[in-house]
């Protein structure tokens, strides 16, 4: 298995771009200090739009191995959507990533499939990896079984774009914030599921290629269990993503739990 693990850090409306600054710099150091391997798990920070132009001067600057995206982009590429970021403005800035479909973006936004589909287009024609999320409620979980709904809304935009490279955060929504997390079983369930669901659409290769990705309170205290499933290839962190020492003990997972 070649795929590299994934932390990526979801700051959500969170610090200012001073703020930002400092705790890009405070994650480098302590990942340095520990003598953090980031070819062997990647490590992406998502701060606020207003964030991004001085988290990239700064890696830009200092060379720091942290990669960086944004929280959301326009499925538009320019005109009159107020308030809307467009995907070439990302790519000016050298963001890497994106993530696309956040259960609070279909929540309070209303992004429904179609959407997220049309962004993650977005997304793959300006050169950005995108992040899709995907994930369910307790309720829909209970009435249509593990695995359904994720699959469903995946599928919407594996049929609207072409094969590339892209990954899934796979984020039930009953754990977000709740401080209760999916099993590490649970989670492999869905995270093969939508592997499965990537086979039947783009073919074997591309589902071997795919990293999949847990969100939904994630902590260094549960981050083991669920990176030693094969199916899950690192984690979308949250709150978690905002204390400098905890975000970067749950990359670390690999010494401090020997894995």
């Amino acid at each position: 298995m070649t795929r590299t693990p994934l932390i990526a850090g979801n700051w959500k409306m969170n610090l200012d771009h001073l703020q930002a600054i400092a705790t890009v710099q405070k994650l480098a150091w302590t990942l340095k200090d520990a003598r953090h391997d980031f070819d062997d798990v990647e490590v992406a920070v998502f701060p606020p739009f207003t964030d991004l132009r001085s988290v990239q001067t700064l890696i830009s600057a200092d060379k720091l191995p942290i990669r960086f995206g944004a929280q959301d982009l326009s499925q538009y590429d320019s005109g009159a959507y107020t308030g809307d970021v467009s995907g070439a403005f990302l790519a000016a800035l050298d963001a890497q990533y994106v993530i696309v479909g956040h259960s609070e973006r279909r929540t309070l936004h209303g992004e429904t499939d179609e959407v997220v589909a049309a962004k993650t287009a977005a997304a793959v024609k300006h050169g950005l990896v995108p992040v899709v999320c995907v994930g369910e409620t307790g309720e829909q979980r209970d009435e249509r079984g593990a695995g359904v709904v994720p699959v469903e809304q995946l599928r919407v935009v594996l049929d609207a774009v072409k094969p590339a490279e892209f990954v899934v955060a796979y984020e039930p929504v009953w754990a977000i914030g709740s401080g209760q997390a999916a099993t590490a079983e649970q989670a492999q369930d869905e995270c093969a599921a939508i592997r499965r669901g990537i086979a039947a659409a783009w073919g074997d290769q591309a589902a071997v290629d795919t990293r999949v990705l847990y969100g939904g309170s994630v902590k260094s205290s549960n981050i083991a269990g669920f990176l030693r499933e094969p199916d899950i290839d690192g984690a979308l962190v949250g709150g978690a993503s905002l204390d400098v020492q905890e975000f970067a003990a749950i990359a670390r997972f690999r010494q401090h739990v020997g894995l």
